[in-house]
């Protein structure tokens, strides 16, 4: 293996002068770094970071907990897109930034976590982002108080910065648009309550209603998936024969995410039920494979896990920065709608109506 005197001798400089060219902390000539780069490119030298490491206490790399390779690219279950996204929001954010992302998957097991984090310690990383399969609770070993580490898509007790898809006000967003397009009984299929995320959609779904003066009416809410089931399509059939046996069954229905939606698709073809001449439909994740495909292509919410990591990945950098004023919390991400033909617009085939037009 080629060394720094290998490198010097071909180059004809000095070992001292190769030094100043790696670690960039001297001025040196351009003819004399070109000569220096080409005697390495033709040695294949390989610079050791331990000396630099030791001297400047900075290792370049970045820590990366995740489960999404083990998950893998398709959800088998309702629980929203993968965390790939935001993985790959982390990575186009760190690719420009001189480290080197460093990942560890955890084999969809929890308990991993804490052996990855003092892994990731022992190799002197500078930061770690803890990336989750969903928005959850979760608890993470001692790590020192002026550590970097960034939370996405999930939050913990001791107030780590986190960054957090904003489910209730993208569920509340949701809401309003339909009402606005003329929808006043309006079904909402939530995941498992259980789920962080469902409180936060539900919350959102009565805070719209309450904007807009309509009561709240308990039979128009039920849950479509339970957590655990295996039989989540009778559990989700179940729900919407509940909803359509009502004495004012509901004009649209809001589903807990886009697979949902897709499941509800076809339980209403298969009664005869068109969507959306007969009933609207609505999900949420915008998971394009389901909701731009489906047809009528799927009104739905942005879960907007790519900008997550984004957000994520510049935080982490900016607490990692020598700077003394350190960032305020990411926060929520917006999740925004994405409007597509599965909901009629009640208000203006009203309108059309009183002109005479579509009187059927």
């Amino acid at each position: 293996m080629a060394t720094i005197y290998d490198v010097a001798k071909l180059a004809g400089v000095s070992p001292k002068t190769v030094s100043r060219v790696l670690n960039g902390d001297a001025p040196v000539k351009k003819q004399t770094r070109d000569a220096v780069d080409a005697a390495m490119a033709e040695l294949g030298y390989v610079p050791s970071n331990a000396a630099r490491m030791m001297r400047s206490n900075k290792s370049g790399l970045v820590g990366l907990i995740t489960g999404a390779i083990s998950h893998g690219i398709e959800p088998i279950e309702p629980e929203g897109l993968p965390d790939l996204f935001i993985v790959q929001g982390i990575q186009h954010v760190m690719g420009s930034s001189g480290k080197t992302l460093m990942i560890s998957d955890t084999d969809g097991v929890s308990d991993q976590v804490p052996h990855l984090i003092r892994t990731f310690l022992q190799h002197r990383v500078e930061g770690i982002i803890y990336v989750a399969d969903h928005h959850k609770q979760v608890t993470l070993p001692k790590v020192p108080d002026d550590f970097p580490i960034v939370l996405a898509n999930c939050f913990d007790p001791e107030g780590h910065p986190s960054v957090l898809p904003d489910d209730k006000q993208g569920q509340k967003d949701l809401v309003a648009k339909l009402i606005q397009s003329g929808h006043r009984r309006i079904g909402y299929l939530t995941l498992d309550r259980t789920l962080v995320a469902t409180g936060l959609r539900y919350r959102g779904y009565r805070e719209a209603l309450a904007v807009a003066d309509i009561p709240y009416a308990d039979e128009l809410v039920s849950m479509g998936y339970e957590e655990g089931q295996e039989r989540e399509s009778q559990i989700l059939m179940q729900a919407l024969d509940r909803l359509l046996s009502l004495e004012e069954p509901p004009t649209v229905i809001c589903c807990g995410n886009d697979e949902m939606a897709l499941r509800l698709y076809g339980l209403l073809r298969s009664r005869g039920i068109r969507v959306p001449e007969d009933i609207s439909v609505a999900g949420y994740d915008n998971y394009r494979v389901i909701a731009e495909t489906l047809f009528p292509p799927l009104t739905t919410v942005e879960l907007p896990y790519f900008t997550m990591g984004q957000i994520a990945a510049r935080h982490l950098l900016a607490l990692m920065s020598e700077q003394e004023e350190k960032p305020e919390l990411p926060g929520l991400v917006g999740s925004p709608v994405c409007w597509r033909s599965s909901v009629t617009a009640l208000n203006t085939v009203s309108v059309l109506n009183s002109k005479g037009r579509n009187n059927q």
